[in-house]
């Protein structure tokens, strides 16, 4: 091999001297650099390009190219994954789960403990602001979504915690934590807020579940009294109203009975005006005739006077007549 003498010093070397051409090498590995600045995004992603560690530009699903490492790097988050939070237990790979505590034991507004367990679900709506202005995205939504669970249940009952507002917690909630979210400039949407079970302390439970069973039982007589109320009262005015029609109907019977009865009285008093002995005979007649139906009846005139009055036929429909003296 060829050398050369080269001075260092006092002292004098000698170095091997290379015959090949290096231009050929350089810009080979110029080339293998360049290529190694091709990525591919992802049709689920979205390419976020720095340039000298400052953000420059969004590239899209495909293949696409940038300046190499040190000049250039790329993200490429999934922007359409919807990811999940567990807040107060974590499930395991055997498909059980196990309670976190810490997190799921909160106060309610009346200064009582429960044991809530939530899931939340959220996916990248500004990937810009979700690479570059938070840390640790996921603890942040862990610990935003905790906080906003621990406020609405603290504004809360115990009873509507347990029951009936469910739906409302999640609903407030979630406004809770997409806002504090959009003041972090996060670039997260929260897709979805879920209670997954919402429970007193183990050490309760079972005093919560008497106090559920007797309200349950108050609700139950409280219902079963309505009930008889619903069924009692309506038949009673209905009786009452029944009552009150006979009473009205009697009332107008008697008072048409009476109206009939003082006009016939009206009647017979002007007949007995013109003839008041033959008047009071006939009506005599006619009271005994109802009195003494059944009697065999004979008539007979005054011995003083010297006229003979007409038999009546007392017994109608019998054929019988009463005789004269």
């Amino acid at each position: 091999m060829a050398t050369r003498r080269v001075m260092v010093g006092d002292q004098e070397i000698e170095i091997p001297e290379f015959n090949f051409k290096i231009t050929p090498v350089i810009i080979g590995a110029i080339v293998l650099w360049l290529l190694t600045g091709i990525y591919i995004v992802g049709p689920d992603e979205v390419g976020v390009v720095r340039t000298f560690g400052e953000f420059t530009r969004v590239t899209q699903s495909g293949l696409n190219w940038k300046f190499p490492a040190p000049i250039e790097t790329a993200n490429t988050p999934k922007v359409t994954e919807v990811k999940r939070i567990e807040i107060g237990f974590r499930s395991l790979k055997n498909g059980q789960y196990r309670t976190v505590e810490k997190e799921s034991l909160m106060l309610t507004g009346d200064e009582n403990i429960v044991d809530a367990e939530m899931i939340v679900q959220y996916k990248i709506k500004d990937p810009v602001e979700y690479l570059f202005n938070i840390v640790l995205p996921e603890l942040t939504v862990r610990q935003a979504a905790e906080a906003s669970l621990r406020t609405v249940v603290g504004r809360n009952r115990i009873d509507e915690t347990l029951t009936t507002g469910k739906f409302a917690i999640q609903e407030e909630t979630k406004l809770q934590l997409q806002s504090i979210l959009d003041k972090y400039e996060s670039g997260i949407h929260i897709v979805a807020v879920q209670l997954q079970d919402v429970s007193p302390p183990k050490e309760v439970i079972g005093a919560f579940k008497d106090v559920a069973s007797a309200k349950e039982d108050k609700n139950r007589m409280i219902n079963q009294a309505e009930g008889y109320r619903n069924d009692v009262i309506p038949k009673a005015r209905g009786e009452a109203e029944a009552m009150i029609r006979d009473a009205e109907g009697f009332r107008d019977s008697r008072v048409k009975r009476a109206e009939g009865d003082a006009a016939k009285f009206t009647t017979i008093l002007k007949e007995y005006n013109k003839a008041k002995s033959i008047t009071e005979k006939r009506l005599y007649l006619e009271t005994m005739e109802k009195v003494l139906p059944d009697i065999e009846k004979i008539i007979v005139p005054d011995k003083d006077s010297g006229n003979m009055l007409n038999l009546l036929n007392l017994f109608p429909g019998t054929g019988k007549e009463g005789g004269k003296k």
